[in-house]
């Protein structure tokens, strides 16, 4: 496993991480047994960064993640969980909310202190309100002691813009970004001299498009367009064809990038963790790869947008 510093926060975390949101049932539903083994299986194999939510399964995600950290020394692993977001359609980033939500996760998770702290989904929240109330309410906590670092997350890019550049240096640490650098999408790269010069640690999630790019294809809520899904089903049967897969070549594609420092990748299977790991290190088909991507131009960064008008991306739907 290669680690990389996660920006100024001094963390070095590994190239690939575990999103724990599969935990929650997220992706289906799951044998609680097998999720615990998937962590215990990833930090096994040296992956030292964990990510969870709240929102994740109505809380259940922390709660699983918390038997399975039980018993593991806490110096094994770096722990982010995120504020703000609590079930479908329910945000509250309030200053009070959010702090009692710290203490919710802390007990769910069974420790004392979260090595990174990260507004969730802030495409759903006024700009305004995040840098005036919820940020310095995080600042409290992180001066308290009873976190480590501060972060933001959210699928339009634009909204990072809307937040950092009303907040002064080192109060926003890390940013979190989902479905924009993967196979089919690479717009989360043309963003990283910005990021770069505010210093920030780049945490690029979901290589598969939230299972775009996978034999099984996309859950029923997934919001990817038909042109997206025909098109993505188009090189998963061209990977198949070819003895390949293709969240193999997913999962290479985003490691391979040297200013995402880390990957998640999410999966309540051990086995499945165990092979997101080996395809972490192994060499890259550069045909296959090519080929890949050749098949998926037609939706290259066509990808989909949400949140509040003015936090949306301006994309042309495929």
């Amino acid at each position: 496993m290669k680690y990389r510093p996660l920006g100024n926060t001094g963390l070095e975390i590994s190239v690939l991480s575990y999103g724990a949101s599969p935990l929650g049932g997220v992706f289906g539903q799951i044998n609680q047994d097998d999720g615990i083994r998937t962590v215990h299986t990833a930090l096994d194999h040296g992956i030292n960064f964990i990510d969870v939510s709240p929102y994740y399964g109505d809380t259940k995600a922390e709660t699983v993640l918390g038997q399975a950290l039980a018993g593991v020394d806490r110096d094994r692993y770096y722990l982010a969980t995120k504020v703000g977001q609590y079930g479908q359609e329910e945000f509250d980033f309030s200053a009070e909310r959010v702090t009692r939500s710290l203490d919710e996760s802390c007990a769910r998770l069974g420790v004392d202190y979260i090595d990174l702290l990260q507004c969730h989904d802030i495409e759903f929240a006024e700009p305004d309100q995040i840098v005036t109330e919820t940020l310095p309410a995080l600042v409290k906590l992180r001066d308290a002691g009873r976190i480590g670092h501060i972060g933001i997350t959210g699928l339009p890019l634009k909204v990072f813009a809307n937040v950092l550049d009303q907040v002064g240096p080192g109060i926003v640490e890390t940013v979190l970004s989902f479905c924009r650098y993967e196979l089919n999408d690479t717009a989360l790269a043309d963003w990283l001299p910005y990021f770069e010069s505010k210093q920030l640690g780049v945490i690029n999630a979901s290589p598969t498009g939230m299972g775009l790019l996978t034999p099984r294809g996309v859950p029923d809520w997934h919001p990817a367009t038909p042109t997206m899904i025909a098109t993505a089903k188009q090189a998963v049967d061209f990977c198949a064809k070819e003895g390949v897969d293709i969240v193999k070549l997913a999962v290479q594609f985003c490691v391979a990038h040297p200013g995402m420092t880390t990957t998640l990748v999410g999966t309540s299977r051990p086995e499945n963790i165990e092979a997101n790991i080996r395809y972490a290190e192994e060499p890259v088909d550069e045909a296959i790869m090519a080929r890949v991507q050749e098949i998926l131009a037609p939706i290259h960064n066509h990808n989909f947008t949400r949140g509040l008008p003015q936090n949306r991306d301006e994309l042309i739907p495929a």
